[in-house]
């Protein structure tokens, strides 16, 4: 039987955030209550920092600095090295200098209390499925961070998004700080960090949640490590031209519709996972293949669910088929 937990919903980074905080694992260690705070008080100093919308966050200061060089606190260090990491695993896809085109397609504020169009239409509506690729001049290769003089460098007039990889990075970071809970997980609106020696014994049950309305996808067991599941239904809108959403491709600057609308992926560490889950859902179905390394899931246009790795040994199945409006007449 799982230990008791205490349970911190709250809002931040523009999504809900969830902290569950087990019992310590030293006699006289820190109250739950008192760990689950500090986290948050962490996750809510990240985000008035780092974020984009926020005009007077250190990140928007960088980007309207005049200078090639810039002084950075190490959290925002922190941030831009993430950002070139999951660039360069990517091979370019989540590039994280499409602030201009983001803004362009109409993602100029947070969707914290916007109500989504719904998917089964966009696609309806969407251009044919084809993969994203890269920027061909691949400016983020241009951005640097030196520790050692705690700076950030890159092309004047070039922005950075906190977007790809803020909520694996926070979730990564609560993670470090509850390193002496016996259970505990991190949920960023669907980037999740779990660990401690209870929860490997009883892990928690992650729910795959159905973008089309449906119930669930599939419900994954995890003791350790990181999920994070990446898609377009959750911000998505519409436009004068058709339905816009914020993961875009970055050879055009418009949203990707790449086949896959959705990407659960499985990882040592929230920042992997995150990264893997939008290669895949911004790679279409020719990148799921890195699924196989720890496990994950992918919702493909048509309504087909595919399990990859250990995911899919557990469900003893590769394959999952949802009717849903945009395939209903067709199932």
């Amino acid at each position: 039987m799982a230990l008791p937990e205490y349970d911190l919903p709250f809002n931040a980074m523009g999504c809900g955030i969830r902290v569950l905080v087990g019992p310590s694992t030293r006699p006289s260690g820190t109250p739950a209550e008192a760990e689950a705070g500090a986290v948050r008080a962490s996750i809510e100093r990240f985000d008035q920092s780092l974020s984009r919308f926020n005009s007077g966050s250190e990140l928007s200061r960088l980007n309207t600095d005049p200078n090639e060089t810039v002084p950075a606190s190490p959290l925002l260090r922190s941030l831009v090295s993430a950002a070139i990491w999951a660039a360069e695993q990517s091979d370019g896809l989540l590039d994280p200098t499409l602030v201009g085109e983001l803004e362009e397609v109409g993602y100029l504020e947070t969707f914290r209390n916007a109500t989504p169009a719904p998917l089964a239409e966009a696609l309806l509506c969407a251009p044919p499925a084809r993969p994203a690729a890269a920027r061909r001049d691949s400016i983020w290769r241009e951005i640097y961070v030196d520790h050692n003089a705690g700076t950030v460098t890159r092309p004047v007039g070039v922005r950075i998004d906190s977007g790809g990889v803020g909520k694996g990075l926070v979730a990564d970071a609560a993670a470090a700080m509850l390193t002496d809970r016996e259970r505990f997980c991190v949920n960023a609106a669907g980037d999740m960090r779990i660990g401690g020696p209870d929860a490997s014994i009883d892990p928690y049950r992650v729910t795959i949640e159905d973008p089309f309305g449906g119930d669930h996808l599939v419900v994954i067991k995890v003791g350790h490590g990181a999920v994070a599941t990446s898609g377009i239904g959750s911000r998505i809108w519409k436009t004068d031209y058709g339905y816009a959403h914020h993961l875009l491709d970055p050879s055009t600057g418009q949203p990707a519709w790449t086949g896959i609308v959705q990407a659960t992926a499985m990882a040592p560490t929230a920042l992997e996972a995150e990264t893997r889950a939008k290669q895949v859902l911004l790679g279409g179905p020719k990148a799921t293949s890195i699924l196989e390394l720890d496990g994950g899931v992918a919702l493909l246009d048509d309504g087909t669910v595919e399990l990859y790795g250990p995911v899919a040994t557990a469900m003893e199945r590769r394959h999952l088929r949802l009717v849903h409006p945009s395939n209903a007449d067709a199932a």
